[in-house]
Parts: C-alpha cells; sequence; structure tokens
C-alpha cells in the first residue's frame, strides 16, 4: 500500500455495532481520512438493529460519502487477519455503492435481499403466529417503533436519506464522455478579415508596378 499509495479501507465488526475507516498510509504512520459508526445511523433516523447486514451497508455507504467529501475516489480493503465475513462485505458493498472505487468480486457480496433486510421481514412474518416469541425474538426494534416486516423499507428510506437522494455514479463514466464534452466545448476558430485574404494580392500589384517604372528608368 505504501509503495502503491493506495488508500485502504478497514472494517470492524462487534457483537453489537459495526465502524469503518478509510486511512491514507504515509511512512510515518496512517491518517485517518474519513470514519462512520453504524451508531451515526441514529442520528439519521435509524431504527434497525446496529450491527446487521443492512446496518453493515448503511455503514459502509456513509463511509463512503465522507470519503468523497474528502476527495477520494480509489481505495483498497484491508482487514488483516480478520475472516472476510458477509458483514464485512456488507460494508464494503456500502462504500463500493457510494461511488468509492474498491476492486471487489460481485460474487462475493450478500444478495440484495439480505441487504435491505427483506431476509428479516420473512422471518417476523413466520413468527407472527406466536406473538410471544415474535415479540421476545424483535423485542429491541419494537422498541424503536419499528416493525420486522417493514425492514426493507425502512432500508431503502434511510439508505436514499444517506445517498442524498441517489448513488452516485462511477467516475469513470464521467472520464470516457470528457474527450466528447471537450469537443464540444472547443471554440471554433474566427474567420480571418477579408482585408487579410486580399492583401497578399495588393501587394503583388505593387510589385508589378515598381518593377515597371524601375524598366523605364534604364531606358533613359
Amino acid at each position: 500500500m505504501l509503495i502503491g499509495r493506495h488508500s485502504f479501507m478497514t472494517i470492524k465488526v462487534s457483537d453489537q455495532n459495526v465502524a469503518a475507516q478509510l486511512l491514507r498510509p504515509t511512512p510515518t504512520g496512517d491518517i485517518v481520512i474519513a470514519s462512520a459508526h453504524s451508531r451515526e445511523l441514529i442520528k439519521q433516523g435509524w431504527r434497525g438493529a446496529s450491527n446487521n447486514l443492512p446496518a453493515c451497508y448503511l455503514t459502509g455507504l456513509l463511509t463512503g460519502k465522507k470519503a468523497l467529501a474528502k476527495g477520494v475516489e480509489r481505495a483498497v480493503l484491508y482487514i488483516g487477519k480478520d475472516h472476510f465475513t458477509s458483514r464485512v462485505a456488507a460494508c464494503l458493498k456500502g462504500a463500493v455503492d457510494s461511488g468509492v472505487n474498491i476492486p471487489v468480486s460481485e460474487e462475493s457480496l450478500p444478495p440484495q435481499e439480505r441487504l435491505n433486510g427483506q431476509h428479516i421481514a420473512d422471518y417476523g412474518n413466520s413468527l407472527k403466529a406466536s406473538q410471544e416469541e415474535y415479540n421476545s425474538r424483535f423485542s429491541n426494534i419494537l422498541k424503536n417503533g419499528l416493525k420486522p416486516e417493514d425492514y426493507p423499507a425502512h432500508f431503502e428510506e434511510i439508505r436514499t436519506k444517506i445517498a442524498g437522494g441517489r448513488i452516485a455514479a462511477p467516475k469513470k463514466a464521467d472520464k470516457e464522455q470528457a474527450p466528447e464534452r471537450a469537443e464540444k466545448e472547443k471554440p471554433q476558430k474566427k474567420a480571418a478579415p477579408k482585408e487579410k485574404k486580399d492583401k497578399p494580392a495588393r501587394k503583388e500589384a505593387k510589385k508589378d508596378k515598381k518593377s515597371k517604372k524601375g524598366g523605364k528608368s534604364k531606358k533613359k
């Protein structure tokens, strides 16, 4: 990373929360450029759990948006000796969707129905027959005013809020279109005034007059 001068992203998932940082390595130590913690999601209106797949995704998305605001557009994932779990992958997916260019295989990322909490909604619906177990399993989010079956809609609401209404477009597309824009915006050369175009002809006429005058003086 030092030789390639790559900024890198670290992700730490605990039993209760998830935290992500985007750092820049230097010979004297790593500099934190942007960071986000799942507790920050509460300020965005998040009422779900703070360390499941949807929370990990949203934390990664928030980290990526902060990194872009600091001018960091490319990075690599560095997790050291930690395992590449589904929650780490969900957080990474959020950072990638924010617009930060981080190399990753799509096959290693969780499917959308798990990122948005659809699996939680399905599980909640399956427990509705037993109200006691339903209330016990989802006591924390029910206290926050969120029903498990509403997870996907709530996730999309917070995702849109963090992303600013849309997911940033890949920077590569802008670079590919740049030459076309430059060609269109290239100013056209102004046509030279007619007087300048006729100037060489007038010079030739003057030369002919001088040569004629010079010929008469020699005869005398």
